[in-house]
């Protein structure tokens, strides 16, 4: 950008045009500053400051038109030159060659865009320019890959986050006693547990970048409440995170299979509080002491700490914040292994439905029985109840006490207006659906 008081590269080109046919008005030929109208392409991808196309109009030809790039260096034309001028490339792309470039793009489609607002995900792509212009983008699977993208990343996120964690447990618990390990002693420890869901976490977000990386429906959840996340995305960001739960415990299965025949005895499943219990391997239990609301609880606070200290760390107006994203899942790895070491006997801190629910159900598809439904006194809609809660609550304190952002706890009676009023909290809700129309944004 230009200092103030400066003229740029193309205004500069502008004026010596303007000049100079200015001074040609005597000769044969007159050029008029009506003649030489600069046109700006809203169709390069570079922007209008690359592509600004001048055309100037001959009384005895046809125009010809010349691209001025304020990267190179731009020769005057001259009486005896202009013939040549009409008949020299400039070798920048023509006006079909910039409209066939931006037919070319695979982003750029109107059922693709149509495809994903239906689905309630923005009509734009996720992708660079560079891969956006790639010709395999037209085949099939390559168009299914754009309209799911972000899909596709929170499942591959929320699958990697789940093979690291639940193989972390599976090693742990299936060597307990293994004197052949060094140390003679099994491979591994509880901290080890927290190291492997630390990493999974941080590997997890690097995977789904482009989606965000909730790889937490209720971290999702309250990005919609809070963030304005468009709700529309959640129910597709829940699946995807729910069924790459599901694969990746299925994956951790079939891996350990044979140490787990080892471990309970061939084709024996069995759930905690069994002393040969392998299903704490996919899903949480709690300890047998624990009542009701402290089975509750445990996981109600451990998801409020979470919640909590991301909104801190996604904060930009915190001086305390991750400063970049680059450094988030880095302090997510801190902040799971912190949560591990600290909230994690009890009930084993799912803080995460598609981390429970899902290794649940394959728990149960592939022969653990009906306990894993029942045991600790049908305990298994904690993890699915408490998280939301929890990351509900802890996005709340979060908001109200140090977020100086828009919010919907920042509004009048801190944002319980919406629930008092109903009235109000639609109105609201239409002005944002017509924001969100008029920008183009899902």
């Amino acid at each position: 950008m230009a200092a103030p008081g400066a003229v740029d590269g193309d205004e500069l080109g502008d004026q010596q045009y303007y000049r100079h046919f200015s001074r040609r008005s005597s000769t044969q030929e007159e050029y008029t500053q009506k003649d030489y109208e600069p046109e700006l392409s809203q169709s390069s991808p570079r922007g209008p400051q690359h592509d600004q196309r001048y055309h100037y109009n001959r009384t005895q030809s046809a125009p010809f038109t010349y691209f001025h790039d304020s990267r190179t260096t731009i020769p005057l034309p001259s009486p005896s030159h202009t013939q040549h001028l009409e008949t020299i490339s400039t070798q920048q792309p023509s006006t079909f060659d910039l409209v066939t470039r931006k037919e070319s793009r695979a982003s750029s489609l109107p059922t693709l865009q149509k495809t994903r607002q239906r689905l309630g995900l923005h009509p734009t792509v996720p992708i660079i320019d560079e891969h956006d212009e790639e010709p395999h983008n037209h085949l099939i699977w390559s168009k299914i890959k754009l309209t799911l993208r972000e899909p596709f990343a929170e499942f591959w996120g929320t699958f990697i986050l789940i093979l690291f964690g639940n193989g972390a447990v599976a090693q742990v618990l299936l060597s307990v006693g293994d004197t052949t390990a060094p140390g003679g002693n099994g491979y591994g420890s509880y901290q080890s547990i927290s190291w492997g869901w630390g990493i999974g976490i941080m590997l997890g977000i690097y995977v789904a970048g482009d989606s965000g990386a909730y790889l937490n429906p209720a971290v999702t959840f309250c990005s919609c409440l809070y963030r304005k996340l468009p709700w529309r995305r959640f129910p597709l960001y829940l699946l995807a995170q729910l069924l790459g739960g599901f694969v990746a415990s299925g994956v951790v299965y079939a891996n350990y299979i044979n140490a787990i025949n080892d471990f309970e005895g061939h084709n024996v499943r069995t759930v905690p509080p069994s002393s040969t219990a392998t299903a704490g391997i996919f899903c949480t239990y709690p300890k047998a002491y624990l009542t009701r609301a402290s089975q509750f609880f445990s996981e109600f606070i451990a998801s409020a700490v979470l919640m909590f200290v991301i909104f801190a760390l996604k904060d930009n107006g915190n001086m305390g914040g991750s400063k970049g994203d680059k450094w988030f899942p880095l302090a997510l790895f801190f902040l799971i292994f912190g949560i591990g070491a600290c909230f994690g006997v009890e009930t084993g801190y799912a803080i995460n439905l598609a981390r429970d629910f899902g290794p649940r159900l394959m728990s149960y598809a592939v022969g653990y029985g009906s306990e894993v439904w029942s045991a600790g006194g049908y305990y298994f809609w904690v993890p699915i109840v408490a998280p939301f809660c929890g990351c509900t609550f802890g996005g709340f304190l979060y908001d109200a006490f140090i977020y100086t952002g828009e919010s919907p706890v920042n509004t009048p009676w801190l944002g319980l207006r919406r629930i008092f009023s109903p009235r109000a909290a639609a109105k609201a809700r239409r002005q944002r659906e017509r924001r969100a129309k008029e920008e183009g944004v899902v």
